[in-house]
């Protein structure tokens, strides 16, 4: 890639459209050269923005041209159609160019005997590297630590510290800590490089450790690692074994990813959807929302029989079939805000058995006021449409009874879910619906029922 890669990391509808000109014409040389500035993340936006024949084609046209660092940046469909083009030797090619986490991430989706074939293509070094990282469960600190690193014994002196790091070729290209082990490699500590640069060189490397940074064990979970990242402001932090002995290390940069991905996670399951689907065929993308759509439909048929035991005082007050979906509706707005609050605070680890009572009373409080406030009102618009004071007060009964429903299920359910080890994101919004609106219907018509008829 040249130099002025970083000026077109940003990829326009105007450039979109001539790539998918030229390839339509089928100058390779063209596209080449609509490419040929791009950043890896230039590269990974086109590919995912032009259709799939298309990329087919572009990916035929660059092969080597293709950065590798693109790989990582791509969807997991867009990369899984990406290294359907690419043999085991243009695969293996790519891995060499990555960290041993990147590379494993490229390939752990391949098919067994594929990857076979490209760990065969690879360096025994690299090869055992990118296995050992496969070794790890996805989503854990050990597939994403990098092994690149300064690791130094607790017997130099700054001084050989600093001509290790000038000296040593497989060093990683960003060091912000240098980490101190013993004989058995077990992790004494590390020291910012700032602060061993300041230190005079015949000071042993160890009087000016800090031994209680915080580290990682192999097996912690993408999540935990983020919430150790955030909550004490790390820009790396070391990944030990079982017995303290130093594995890797975790930058930052790839915890902002992690971070991207869980809160990406959360947003899709709030919604009902388990994966990011825009690049999925469309029969994949059905069979993947279908399930929580049919729990949308048995939920919906609960609260359409709650309305049919009504179905006499829907008769007699036909005005009651207007107003009651205002009631349902405005129970599961307000619900929802409380549910995004609610999963948002157990994600973030902020919202714990400690607190569980205070929150819950909060919402409760907050849910009665925000009734009170829209009843009112809501009591105000009928009285002067429909001229039926009674009308209005069972409106506004039925108001402040489902917002305080609403608030109690919007922070109860989420926090059940989670005491019965479900994600509260997937479900939570599902169940909350049923419960505003049949919290919502039973009260405005049983309400209605009692004193209209």
């Amino acid at each position: 890639m040249s130099g002025e890669a970083e000026l077109l990391d940003e990829v326009t509808p105007e450039l979109v459209r001539r790539v998918e000109a030229a390839l339509a014409e089928e100058t390779p040389d063209a596209v080449r050269a609509l490419l040929a500035n791009l950043s890896a993340t230039g590269q990974a936006s086109i590919l995912e923005q032009i259709g799939e024949a298309e990329r087919d084609k572009l990916v035929g046209i660059l092969k080597g041209d293709l950065d590798p660092e693109a790989l990582t940046e791509l969807d997991e469909e867009v990369l899984e159609d990406v290294l359907d083009q690419l043999d085991s030797k243009e695969i293996a090619a790519a891995a060499r160019e990555l960290e041993a986490d990147d590379a494993a991430t490229i390939l752990e989706d391949l098919p067994e005997e594929e990857r076979r074939e490209v760990l065969a293509e690879l360096p025994a070094a690299e090869r055992a590297e990118i296995e050992s990282a496969l070794a790890y469960p996805e989503d854990t600190a050990g597939r994403m630590m990098q092994r690149s690193l300064v690791k130094v014994a607790d017997s130099w002196t700054v001084g050989q510290v600093i001509d290790h790091c000038r000296e040593a070729t497989d060093l990683p290209d960003d060091v912000y800590d240098i980490f101190v082990v013993d004989q058995a490699g077990m992790l004494r500590g590390s020291v910012p490089l700032g602060r061993m640069l300041r230190t005079k060189r015949p000071i042993p490397i160890v009087d000016i450790v800090d031994p209680d940074i915080p580290s990682l064990p192999a097996t912690a979970d993408q999540a935990e690692v983020a919430h150790v990242f955030r909550d004490q402001n790390l820009v790396s932090c070391p990944v030990v074994d079982g017995e303290n002995r130093l594995l890797g290390v975790i930058m930052v940069d790839d915890v902002v990813d992690v971070i991207d991905e869980e809160a990406e996670e959360d947003m899709l399951k709030m919604g009902g959807v388990g994966a990011d689907d825009m690049h999925a065929p469309p029969v994949r993308t059905v069979w993947q929302r279908a399930p929580w759509l049919l729990v949308n439909v048995a939920t919906a048929i609960v609260a359409a029989l709650v309305i049919a035991q009504f179905e006499t005082a829907i008769e007699k007050i036909v005005v009651l079939a207007v107003l009651m979906p205002i009631v349902a509706s405005m129970g599961g707005n307000a619900g929802i805000q409380t549910v995004t609050v609610t999963v948002r605070a157990l994600a973030m680890g902020e919202l714990t058995a400690a607190n569980a009572f205070r929150f819950i009373a909060k919402e409760a409080v907050v849910g009665s006021l925000n009734g009170l406030m829209f009843a009112s009102l809501l009591a105000i618009g009928v009285i002067l449409v429909f001229g039926d004071w009674r009308l209005g007060a069972v409106i506004a009964a039925a108001m402040v009874c489902n917002l305080f429903a609403a608030a109690l299920a919007g922070s109860l359910i989420p926090l059940g879910l989670q005491k019965f080890g479900v994600d509260p994101a997937v479900s939570s919004t599902v169940f909350l619906t049923m419960v505003t609106d049949v919290i919502g219907f039973l009260t405005f018509l049983g309400l209605a029922t009692i004193f209209l008829l």
